[in-house]
């Protein structure tokens, strides 16, 4: 019983507004976003890429000076796709975002689920209402940050669904072939479907109406299937969220 409670006691507990409000709790958070956020790795490699020229860009879990930095390229709104439990990363965005009069949206996604119905209807929403120039990030900018960056160029911009899906790809650090894999097999069920249906990869409205009537996340998700080394790379090596 003692070794128990003494175990629980050990589990950090996350940082609240209240705490990071005091010089304590705002080191915590900025230990929290250089070390558990990997922000010590962007001196090295920074995973910032234009997904439209102009207007999105998409990168990993900005500090306030990437936000500065960011803010003076002209970017007008972040869209956080983390969500906005209490964490060190979000209370320093949601203050640097404040302080630089920069529009911040919270619009969670997941890495290693097939993306919802609800998830897809909104991103159509959101990109048709957000201010435009838009920054987009994850914790890395490799799955989320992919998922709504082919979100956004096929029903945004048009693009054939098999062109956006360049958006998940290696040279952005997504890994197919781990569970965050699961976020490509959805589309690429969609894409089975339409070739097979006589439907076009550029229509959105075909999309919603497989996404409405035939799309089944969970079963998606069953039939998933991984590999050992895509999960040695994404749950090991990389330590994607």
């Amino acid at each position: 019983m003692g070794t128990g409670s003494s175990k629980a006691r050990d589990v950090p507990q996350p940082i609240t507004r209240e705490e990071f409000q005091t010089e304590r709790g705002r080191r915590r958070a900025w230990r929290q976003l250089m070390f558990a956020d990997h922000g010590f790795l962007r001196k090295f490699y920074s995973n910032s890429h234009e997904v439209s020229a102009g207007k999105l860009w998409r990168t990993y879990q900005p500090s306030p000076l990437d936000l500065k930095k960011w803010k003076e390229r002209g970017i007008k709104t972040v869209v956080n796709l983390r969500g906005d439990k209490p964490s060190g990363f979000y209370f320093l965005e949601e203050e640097a975002c404040a302080k630089l009069g920069l529009d911040l949206i919270t619009f969670r996604v997941f890495s290693r689920e097939a993306p919802s119905k609800e998830i897809l209807h909104g991103a159509a929403k959101l990109f048709d209402a957000i201010n435009y120039p838009a920054l987009l990030h994850c914790k890395s900018g490799a799955d989320r940050a992919g998922l709504m960056s082919t979100l956004y160029q096929f029903l945004h911009e048009g693009a054939p669904l098999p062109c956006a899906l360049d958006q998940l790809s290696f040279k952005y650090g997504h890994v197919k072939q781990g569970k965050t894999g699961v976020i490509d097999a959805a589309f690429e069920e969609y894409i089975a479907y339409a070739k097979g249906a006589g439907k076009s990869l550029s229509s959105v409205d075909d999309f919603f109406e497989w996404v409405d009537n035939k799309y089944d996340p969970v079963a998606t998700k069953q039939r998933f299937r991984t590999t050992w080394f895509g999960n040695f790379l994404t749950e090991k090596v990389l330590r994607r969220e």
